[in-house]
């Protein structure tokens, strides 16, 4: 356990986010990075429809290379905080015909082929510049997400000091916040945050899209109608500032302690 101890305190770099201007208590500014996280879409222009998870979540993962232990802490801390934030169910499964997730550790030479075979021969067109990769397959009918996959060459991510961001924002994405953007900050969708887990934004950006009023196929006037109220409720409620302890309670933050 001291080894897995070491490995987690060297993948984790110090929190900032918490330090800077604190957008997540700006209703527009959440309304603004909400609607270019959640519409948008870094390989294709214009509005797209709102995406997420109606069908419970159930992860099957698939360890090809060692440190299985640690990637299971990590795995397993992060769900833990998903579930929390979302309230959406979201569990491990044990075999991979009851999954809607297919989640797998690799290797950078096998990267290529798990993209393939997993997510798609469209997805190799975007991995120039990556150093992990995941993807979702919607309904026609009606937006939802209905299955997913998450694929991360260890070797390369660790390499580049970004295993624990593939970790966290792979599986986050693939909950339906599909874009980076620069307009939201701090956030891991926004490569200049210099933290790797969830900021109060990222708790705040989810919670927003997990609400039963946020449902799938909404355009872009039906979802900013839904944020207004929704914000409302949320700075009168006090969840905008709850957002920082809600962040802060992440169990990848008690891997540290």
């Amino acid at each position: 356990m001291a080894r897995i101890a070491c490995l987690v305190l060297s993948l984790l770099i110090s929190s900032h986010a918490f330090a800077v201007r604190q957008t997540w208590l700006e209703p527009e500014f959440v309304k603004r990075a909400f609607l270019e996280v959640a519409l948008k879409n870094e390989y294709s222009s214009g509005d797209k429809p709102l995406v997420k998870w109606h069908q419970p979540i159930k992860i099957w993962v698939e360890h090809r290379v060692g440190d299985i232990e640690l990637h299971e802490q990590l795995t397993n801390a992060h769900i833990e905080h998903l579930r929390q934030i979302t309230s959406h169910p979201i569990e491990r499964v044990s075999k991979r015909e009851q999954a809607n997730v297919i989640w797998i550790y690799t290797k950078e030479s096998l990267w290529r082929q798990d993209i393939k075979r997993e997510i798609g021969p469209h997805a190799l067109k975007h991995i120039r510049g990556a150093i992990c990769k995941a993807g979702y397959r919607v309904s026609v009918q009606d937006s939802q997400i209905i299955k997913a996959s998450v694929i991360i060459p260890v070797d390369q991510s660790r390499t580049h000091g970004k295993l624990l961001a593939c970790v966290v924002e792979e599986i986050t994405q693939v909950l339906g916040l599909p874009n980076d953007s620069e307009l939201a900050y701090p956030s891991i969708f926004n490569d200049q945050t210099p933290d790797d887990l969830l900021s109060p934004l990222d708790v705040i950006l989810l919670k927003l899209l997990y609400e039963p009023e946020m449902r799938s196929g909404m355009n872009k006037a039906q979802v900013t109608e839904q944020l207004d109220k929704l914000l409302v409720r949320y700075q009168q409620q006090g969840m905008l500032a709850e957002a920082v302890s809600l962040a802060r309670s992440a169990p990848l933050h008690q891997l540290l302690r």
